[in-house]
């Protein structure tokens, strides 16, 4: 039922996107989200907006190549996201 205590708990007025992660949401995933690799150069992206990309994408079903421009760019996605999928196929088959 929606009282005013559960309308300002569920208040997204205050995100730049409704979809964006708050920050008790973010403590959330950040502990899932895995550390950046040993060596090379450090990490650029900052790992919550990727998040906050994908949310984007997949509350409102736009294109990849429509992402907005305040966003991480489709290729970082493709970058960090890629490899999971792959991941996840090639252990899907082994089963």
């Amino acid at each position: 039922m929606w009282t005013n205590e559960n309308r300002a708990r569920y208040d997204r007025s205050h995100l730049r996107y409704p979809s964006d992660l708050s920050d008790d949401e973010w403590k959330l995933v950040e502990p899932l989200i895995p550390p950046g690799k040993r060596g090379g150069d450090k990490r650029t992206v900052i790992m919550r907006e990727v998040v906050n990309g994908l949310m984007y994408i997949l509350s409102t079903g736009c294109q990849w190549r429509a992402i907005p421009k305040d966003l991480p760019p489709r290729s970082t996605f493709v970058r960090l996201f890629r490899p999971m999928e792959l991941g996840w196929h090639a252990r899907s088959h082994t089963l």
